[in-house]
């Protein structure tokens, strides 16, 4: 660690080497993540299951992703931050490689918990470190294109799969995308500086409880780290059902073309890049209500009963969770004094958590009320979400900084 080393400026060569590392790693972490979203239908063929034991699929790996990540926090403490995300890349892209020759439906569960697991040293660590080694005014930027490459991640893991299905295998597709994940862990290796403002420690579960333990006591980062798990449930339950919603009447539309909708996960990329600089002038407790209250909107548009409403609702509805996921993260590594990565930790738990929880409990509401019950479901989790962000708008900031 050297206080006296420059932070990372924005637009130096050392952001732009920086972003690009972010991006790969974000890519590969969601790619590997989601890829077996578009597969839901067709497990519940394969393997004569019903729609919320195939969303299994992702809630055991985002589980999995959500408990590890309190681990891999220290461990990046003790080894660095780099290389504990470079080493996490490529240990999930073998797990999922390893699903081309799974035999069974308990056995791709298993690899799936154990890619989860893997998975779990990127995304904390990653905002943490931007947190260490940016300047402030680069730090929400760098957070928005590092979700940027969470998005393309999400939307590349689950297109290529989607087309795919039409010419080979899943497992060949699910293969490729362990390919792809392996290249953009060596991409992050390569091209992210080493750390300059980071100190190795001693391992210290004590340590590491009470770090946890004094972020629990801000009521603000409670309230964020709710944000987190009701945000992310939101997103990942209507990506779940809608699938199995467009392939029904009226739309009936084949796999492939299901696939392609999730090309609306590219707008993420484009609302994650441009939120951090939006933030700086409106401010991120305006920015925050604003991008939930789109979401809102997008959902109800889902309604309809005609396809370019529904894409054009869930077009909406990514952009706000996007944007609102932006400013949530890079909003906790500002209000964080200190354990930075723990408080990034604690967000990103609640986050994936959200994931596991709201996505199974989404296959129950589908059964009772199809796609009328999922989106009362996940309106029910906005309108709390809303309330939060209001909430937040209005508390004071910590006093280490003038603005929170």
């Amino acid at each position: 660690m050297n206080e006296l080393s420059p932070r990372i400026l924005l637009g130096t060569l050392a952001f732009w080497r920086t972003t690009l590392g972010m991006v790969a790693g974000g890519t590969a972490t969601f790619a590997a993540l989601y890829c077996v979203q578009p597969l839901m239908p067709l497990f519940t063929k394969e393997f004569d299951l019903t729609p919320a034991q195939s969303s299994l699929s992702l809630a055991v790996s985002t589980a999995a992703l959500a408990v590890a990540m309190l681990v891999s926090s220290l461990i990046s403490d003790i080894v660095g931050r780099r290389l504990t995300m470079a080493g996490s890349l490529a240990l999930s892209s073998l797990f999922t490689l390893a699903l081309v020759v799974v035999p069974g439906w308990h056995s791709l569960l298993v690899l799936r918990v154990l890619a989860g697991l893997a998975l779990s040293g990127f995304p904390a660590i990653s905002i943490a470190y931007l947190a260490d080694e940016m300047d402030r005014r680069a730090l929400g930027v760098a957070v928005g294109f590092t979700i940027a490459g969470n998005s393309l991640g999400g939307m590349s893991g689950r297109l290529v799969v989607s087309i795919l299905l039409d010419f080979t295998h899943w497992r060949v597709a699910i293969g490729v995308i362990g390919i792809l994940c392996l290249l953009c862990a060596v991409t992050l290796w390569w091209t992210l500086p080493r750390e300059r403002h980071f100190r190795k420690i001693s391992p210290s579960w004590t340590g590491a409880v009470e770090a946890y333990a004094g972020h629990l006591r801000d009521p603000a980062l409670i309230m964020l780290f709710a944000e987190g798990f009701l945000l992310l449930g939101s997103l990942v339950t209507l990506f779940n059902y809608i699938g199995f919603r467009l392939l029904m009447p009226p739309f009936a539309l084949s796999q492939t073309l299901v696939g392609f909708v999730f090309l609306i996960y590219s707008l993420g990329t484009v609302s994650s890049a441009i939120m951090g600089p939006i933030g700086n002038k409106i401010g991120r407790r305006t920015a925050l209500w604003v991008s939930i209250v789109i979401m809102q909107i997008g959902l109800m548009a889902t309604l309809a009963n005609a396809l370019f409403w529904v894409v054009l609702g869930m077009s909406l509805f990514t952009l706000g969770f996007f944007a609102a996921h932006s400013v949530a993260s890079s909003w906790v590594g500002l209000r964080a004094e200190h354990s930075r990565a723990q408080a990034s930790t604690l967000y990103m738990c609640a986050y994936y958590s959200g994931s596991s929880v709201a996505g199974v409990v989404g296959g129950y509401f589908w059964a009772s009320a199809a796609w009328s019950g999922v989106v009362l479901l996940i309106g029910a989790m906005g309108v709390i979400a809303l309330a939060l962000a209001v909430i937040l708008s209005r508390m004071p900031p910590p006093p280490w900084l003038r603005t929170s």
